[in-house]
């Protein structure tokens, strides 16, 4: 028969293999091991412990690299929310001061009128002279006229004998007159634009057409109507 069955390592009660090393280890130091040769004190599975240690390591490390990271996301949000608020603030002082100091530019180019006005007055009370009163107050009034023209784009219109518009002109009175559409006959006061809008409308006394007029215009229309209505026929 065969001696195989002698060549197999010795194996321990629960199926577990013998260490003949560690076996020799305790028999040297006076020690026996539990049945079947396996201690106990040496763990099983090292390999798979090193690998969690490890897993725990990377983890660890992640988790302070995203804390990290939140932190700083905290601060700039933080920054940017105070540069918002010092934006905001700041456009709304501006803003204020642009209406507080909307008019400066027209105000500094009125003041030296205001002196004209009073140069002018002071003379006229010195020389107890009315005609240089009133010249002086015909020059300043040319002269604000350019200001507002040439510098600020404030126009006066004509509206004498214009049709009316009631885009910029507004009636307070009205009379009959021979007219075919409704004219300006007098202007009370004029009306101004500032480039292309109306600062004010011009109040005027609008021409209405009278009847007469009206049926004049129709009969004449009617006979040309009439005297061309064979022609064509003819044609």
């Amino acid at each position: 028969m065969s001696n195989k069955h002698h060549d197999r390592p010795a194996q321990s009660g629960n199926g577990e293999k013998a260490n003949p090393a560690r076996e020799a280890e305790v028999a040297s130091e006076g020690q026996t091991l539990p049945e079947g040769g396996v201690d106990p004190s040496v763990p099983e599975g090292g390999g798979e412990i090193e690998k969690l240690q490890s897993r725990i390591k990377e983890l660890e490390t992640e988790v302070s690299r995203l804390g990290d990271e939140a932190s700083g996301l905290k601060d700039q949000y933080l920054r940017s929310l105070a540069d918002y608020e010092n934006f905001r603030k700041r456009m709304f002082r501006d803003r204020e001061d642009q209406q507080k100091y909307a008019n400066f530019g027209l105000l500094s180019d009125l003041v030296p009128l205001l002196d004209d006005f009073d140069r002018a007055i002071a003379s006229a009370e010195h020389a107890k002279d009315y005609q240089t009163l009133h010249d002086g107050i015909v020059i300043i009034r040319r002269q604000i006229a350019s200001v507002l023209e040439n510098k600020y784009g404030l126009t006066r219109y004509e509206t004498l004998g214009k049709p009316f518009d009631p885009h910029v002109h507004e009636a307070v009175a009205s009379e009959m007159g021979e007219v075919e559409e409704p004219v300006v006959a007098l202007e009370f006061l004029p009306g101004y634009r500032l480039h292309d809008r109306v600062v004010r409308s011009a109040k005027v006394r609008v021409r209405m057409p009278s009847p007469t007029a009206v049926d004049s215009t129709g009969s004449a229309n009617g006979a040309a109507g009439a005297d061309g209505a064979p022609g064509d026929a003819g044609r």
